[in-house]
C-alpha cells in the first residue's frame, strides 16, 4: 500500500547512489523514503544514481524523488525518470512559483523543498500551484543564502509562514527540514516539538536513528490525550450548553482541538 503523504511525518533521505541502501531505508520504519538525486550525489555519479533509481522502482520499490533543479545539467533526465510508476511524488529544491514548477507539478504530485530567499517570499503562490502536495523547509540552504543563523528563533517567522501559505492553500501541515544531530534523541525531539508548535506536522530525516524520535515527538503526550479525552466527556455531558472545565471556558475551538489531538492519535495507531 502507498504511503499517505498528506499524514506522513517521517521523511527519510538515501542516496539514489547507494542502492545497498534502498530496501534498509524502505523497511527503517519510516513513512516514506526519498530517493536522493540532488545534494547527496556528486556530479560524477548523478547518471549511475539515476540508473539504480530506475532499476529499485521498476522493480516495485515506491518513493519520492529529489531531482535536481532546473538550469543544471541533469535536470530534465531527472524529470523523465519522475514518470516511473514507483514515483510517489517529486521533492522539488529550491522550489519557487516558476514556470518550471507549474510544468512538474501538472504531470506528477510535488513537494516543494522552500530553501531560497524567493522561495519564502512566494510561498503562498507555491503552495497554490496545482499539484503541489506538501510544503516542506530546506533550513540549511536557506540560511546560507541568507547569511544567518539556523537558530530556532530566527527562523520561528519563515516556518509560522509556511504553516500559514499551507493552510491558506487548504494544504497538509508542512515538512519541518533536517536536523544534522543523528543520533542524539533529546536534541531531535525538541527540533521536533519546536516545528511542531508552529503548525509543523513532519521532519525530513538523515539517518534511520531519527525516525523513533521523531515519531514520538509528534505524537499527542500522555497528557495531551487524557486532556482532550476529559474535554469531550464534558461536551458531550453538557448538551451544546456552555460549560467550563478546570476553571476555564470551554467553546468550539477548544473541542476541536480536542477531537484533532483523539484524531492524531487515531492516525497513529493505523500506520501514518
Amino acid at each position: 500500500m502507498a504511503p499517505d503523504l498528506p499524514q506522513a511525518r517521517s521523511f527519510l533521505f538515501v542516496p539514489a547512489d547507494r542502492p545497498e541502501r534502498f530496501d534498509k531505508a524502505a523497511s527503517s520504519g519510516a513513512d516514506v523514503i526519498i530517493l536522493d538525486l540532488e545534494d547527496a550525489v556528486a556530479p560524477a555519479a548523478k547518471n549511475d544514481a539515476r540508473a539504480a533509481a530506475a532499476a529499485w522502482l521498476a522493480a516495485g520499490g515506491q518513493a519520492i524523488l529529489r531531482i535536481n533543479p532546473p538550469g543544471t545539467p541533469w535536470a530534465a533526465a531527472d524529470e523523465t525518470l519522475a514518470g516511473l510508476p514507483g514515483v510517489l511524488a517529486v521533492m522539488r529544491p529550491k522550489a519557487e512559483a516558476d514556470e518550471a514548477l507549474v510544468r512538474l507539478a501538472s504531470r506528477k504530485p510535488v513537494i516543494a523543498l522552500i530553501e531560497t530567499a524567493r522561495g519564502v517570499a512566494e510561498a503562498g503562490k507555491v503552495a497554490s500551484v496545482p499539484g503541489i502536495v506538501r510544503l516542506a523547509l530546506g533550513a540549511i540552504d536557506l540560511c546560507l543564502e541568507l547569511a544567518i543563523a539556523e537558530t530556532p528563533e530566527i527562523l520561528r517567522p519563515i516556518r509560522l509562514g509556511l504553516t500559514i501559505a499551507s493552510k491558506c492553500a487548504l494544504l497538509p501541515s508542512p515538512i519541518d527540514g533536517v536536523t544534522v544531530e543523528l543520533r542524539d534523541a533529546a536534541v531531535i525531539s525538541a527540533a521536533v516539538r519546536h516545528a511542531r508548535d508552529l503548525g509543523f506536522g513532519a521532519k525530513l530525516c538523515i539517518h534511520p536513528a531519527q525516525i523513533a524520535p521523531v515519531h514520538d515527538a509528534f505524537a499527542p503526550s500522555a497528557a495531551d490525550i487524557d486532556w482532550a479525552e476529559q474535554i469531550l466527556a464534558a461536551a458531550a455531558a453538557s448538551g451544546g450548553a456552555a460549560l467550563s472545565h478546570n476553571g476555564k471556558m470551554i467553546d468550539r475551538p477548544v473541542i476541536e482541538r480536542a477531537r484533532h489531538i483523539l484524531a492524531r492519535v487515531r492516525a497513529s495507531k493505523e500506520g501514518h
